[in-house]
């Protein structure tokens, strides 16, 4: 009797409704889905006036086709003063069984913004990396559908919203430089010390930088510049953009009133 009753529930379970890549049909449909998805879960950064999907928006699209990425390799080919990592996934097709694609990628302390990176944090970034390549080099067009840029947020120069890469305690301090500007942006950009104990900015923090860097009154290298720096920014320099980006945003929309 209660194997009769098990049967029942599994045969009550709602089907998981799911695409075929072969079909375009389908797929203009995943076009659709993924866009509302990947906008409900902020999936994506917002780049010099530009959306890319983080390397979770990437998954979801291949895990609705039935496409899940298999690490093959994680390589270390550091030097002596470089840290370096290659990676290699592949895309397995769960219906077929069958690779229907791979991805390289590269991640080295030396890059922008990765110079106090630890070891894991590196090696961890070249497999993201790796996934979201192996997606793109399938799905690239179905991510355009979507309405975002069909290149993973993790190859660009901003770094995206790999949680594992955590930047190491530097064993020097750097130089702090005295601003040349008033504006929130240049004054945010200012490089500080480091420390052990340093708590950088949270994700919703660098959300509402993003939300503020939109604003029209900001000029795009006022963008360009916090873009380029806002994962260095610990919680408190990231409240302190927050603050002035308000104030430089409320001044120049005074100024604008004023003078129409």
């Amino acid at each position: 009797m209660n194997q009769v009753n098990k049967e029942a529930k599994v045969q009550k379970k709602p089907k998981v409704e799911s695409y075929d890549i072969a079909k375009s049909d389908e797929t203009l449909h995943l076009a659709t889905d993924l866009a509302k998805f990947i906008k409900e879960n902020r999936l994506y950064q917002n780049i010099q006036g530009k959306e890319y999907v983080n390397v979770e928006g990437w998954q979801y699209a291949g895990s609705r086709l039935g496409i899940l990425p298999v690490v093959e390799h994680v390589v270390n080919i550091s030097t002596d003063d470089e840290i370096k990592y290659q990676a290699k996934v592949n895309l397995l097709d769960l219906r077929s069984q069958q690779v229907v694609g791979a991805g390289f990628a590269i991640c080295s302390n030396k890059e922008q913004g990765k110079k106090y990176y630890q070891e894991f944090a590196i090696a961890s970034m070249a497999q993201t990396r790796a996934i979201g390549k192996a997606y793109r080099n399938i799905l690239a067009w179905v991510i355009r559908a979507a309405g975002y840029e069909p290149t993973p947020s993790e190859e660009m120069d901003y770094g995206g919203n790999e949680a594992a890469a955590k930047p190491a305690v530097p064993t020097e301090k750097k130089a702090t430089m005295k601003s040349s500007t008033a504006t929130a942006a240049a004054e945010v950009n200012k490089p500080e010390e480091q420390s052990a104990s340093v708590r950088y900015a949270s994700a919703k923090q660098k959300e509402e930088i993003i939300s503020l860097l939109n604003n029209p009154t900001i000029t795009r290298q006022e963008k360009t510049k916090m873009l380029l720096n806002i994962n260095r920014f610990d919680e408190e320099r990231a409240a302190q953009a927050i603050e002035k980006l308000k104030k430089v945003i409320e001044e120049r929309e005074d100024g604008q009133s004023a003078a129409a």
